[in-house]
């Protein structure tokens, strides 16, 4: 963890690919690479079939996919507890398959079916779970980060040792939100980690039109806390950076910042999105050479450690997992038009 992202490399911008940040890190265990490929798999199929339900019209309302950026939730979340808490985004499904969410209430929830997570109220942007600290996916740009440091302030107040992660874009470093949650949490030393995942675009802005600098993470020293860059299409780089903000935060050490560079495959909105020409398709080609999923597999297999076949039984998993859920989802009953109030009002 340094006190300035001294090394940094531009982020994404719109007509070139970044270079690898920080892939030296240390391979981790067998274990731990498994754990982090079912986790990139779980957010990938998922996801996939997500945006297929909903280009076939099964689904209501629109979904903003995670595809290209599971190397940063795996990461991320592979050094949380249940008790450990995080914030999402409007592209939330990854973080919540990541923190622990299962198949079956995500998927149910997309069908609005009364088996969902928010019993079919929430739909896409507000999925939550807090047994497993996951408090909810935000429709607002930048709503979720004074979520996470609130919850990081009462971890404090009431002398616990969790640590809470916000997730957000590049776009949402612009927002008040975040400079206002980033100020208060330097100055009460909150065990926040603040992850920001950089795909190089606000919607459909690129990052050198929305903000002057070339790093979010040159933000943090101005509110006396460290950042460090890694490159988001490293799941073992994100583990490793994600890993020494939330030890530091966890034993008192206060808030710091990640920045993951990283890419989404798809449109701002959906697998075909609208359309719109902000950035090319050899762009786009040039990222998935480098997808977190076949560059873990990769790693893998040629150290030595996991066997084509151990990663093969996992997509395997995975997509039985994905076919039982979703026919779970599709047979699971609306909601009962008269609990329409439940939740919605209080005495």
């Amino acid at each position: 963890m340094t006190s300035t992202a001294t090394n940094a490399t531009s982020a994404a911008p719109a007509d070139s690919v970044s270079e690898p940040i920080g892939s030296n890190d240390p391979t981790p265990s067998k274990d731990v690479l498994l754990d982090l490929h079912r986790r990139m798999v779980r957010i990938r199929q998922f996801e996939t079939e997500a945006g297929r339900l909903m280009e076939g019209g099964k689904l209501p309302g629109f979904l903003h996919l995670y595809v290209g950026q599971e190397a940063v939730a795996a990461g991320a979340m592979s050094n949380l507890r249940d008790t450990d808490q995080i914030s999402s985004t409007h592209r939330g499904h990854g973080h919540a398959v990541a923190k622990g969410a299962q198949f079956r209430q995500m998927f149910a929830e997309l069908f609005g079916r009364v088996d969902g997570y928010c019993k079919g109220r929430g739909g896409s942007m507000h999925i939550n779970d807090l047994s497993i600290g996951m408090l909810g996916a935000n429709g607002i740009v930048g709503g979720g980060i004074p979520i996470a440091v609130g919850a990081a302030f009462a971890a404090k107040y009431r002398d616990e040792d969790t640590v809470a992660i916000p997730f957000f874009g590049d776009g949402a470093s612009n927002i008040g939100a975040f400079h206002e949650a980033a100020n208060i949490a330097g100055i009460l030393n909150l065990p926040v980690v603040f992850v920001c995942e950089n795909n190089g675009y606000a919607e459909f802005t690129a990052l050198r039109n929305h903000m002057k600098l070339e790093n979010v993470a040159d933000r943090a020293p101005a509110y006396g806390f460290p950042s460090e860059i890694c490159d988001g299409m490293d799941a073992i780089a994100v583990r490793a950076a994600v890993g020494r903000a939330v030890e530091r935060a966890r034993t008192g050490g206060g808030p710091s910042l990640v920045e993951a560079k990283t890419y989404r495959y798809y449109d701002h909105q959906g697998v075909k999105g609208l359309r719109k020409t902000y950035r090319t398709e050899e762009e786009v080609e040039a990222w998935k050479d480098r997808d977190a999923i076949k560059l873990l597999e990769a790693r893998a297999v040629s150290e030595g450690i996991v066997t084509e076949s151990e990663f093969a039984a996992i997509w395997a998993e995975v997509d039985a997992d994905i076919a039982e859920s979703v026919a779970f989802a599709e047979n699971s009953p609306f909601p009962d038009l008269a609990d329409f109030a439940l939740n919605v009002y209080s005495d």
